[in-house]
């Protein structure tokens, strides 16, 4: 079960065909619904300082362009990528846009909002910025709503713990 959800056809920002277990290395990943116009924008920074700080031991945090919530990622592929590097300094892997919610939505989120967060609840995704943890084995660990911080104790406390600390 886990090996599709790491296995389902993605493409890159770039137009490349490629997988979670891919982008990973088969590592853990952080797999977020992002958008460049959005309040939530700037967790950019801190995806990427996860990025830094804990990529070298085996996280991979994934971007997932999405335009679902209030057209707040209307940009292109170039557009998307360029602001995201020059703002952001972004380094992590981005995939094309995607729907994360209703009857078109990807594989992939379709197997991650079948996961629940902290209080037990599974289902769509909220908004910009929410967040799945996955194990390199494919299991979403934890998942955080879009106000949690990248930074906030208990996303760093699940990244430390699916990387063995």
């Amino acid at each position: 079960m886990t090996t599709d959800l790491l296995d389902a056809p993605l493409t890159t920002l770039q137009g490349e065909d490629t997988t979670l277990r891919s982008l990973t290395g088969g590592g853990a990943a952080l797999v977020v619904n992002v958008a460049s116009r959005c309040g939530l924008t700037p967790q950019y920074t801190q995806l990427e300082a996860l990025q830094r700080e804990f990529g070298a031991r085996g996280l991979t945090v994934v971007g997932v362009p999405c335009n679902q919530f209030a057209g707040q990622e209307p940009g292109t592929a170039e557009e998307i990528a360029g602001f995201c590097s020059a703002t952001y300094g972004v380094t992590f892997p981005m995939t094309e846009k995607l729907d994360v919610n209703g009857p078109g939505a990807h594989p992939v989120f379709q197997r991650l909002t079948e996961a629940p967060d902290a209080s037990g609840t599974a289902g769509d995704v909220q908004w910009n910025f929410e967040k799945f943890l996955l194990s390199a084995d494919g299991e979403v660990v934890a998942r955080f709503r879009p106000m949690t911080q990248p930074d906030a104790p208990e996303v760093r406390h699940a990244i430390e713990a699916v990387l063995g600390r």
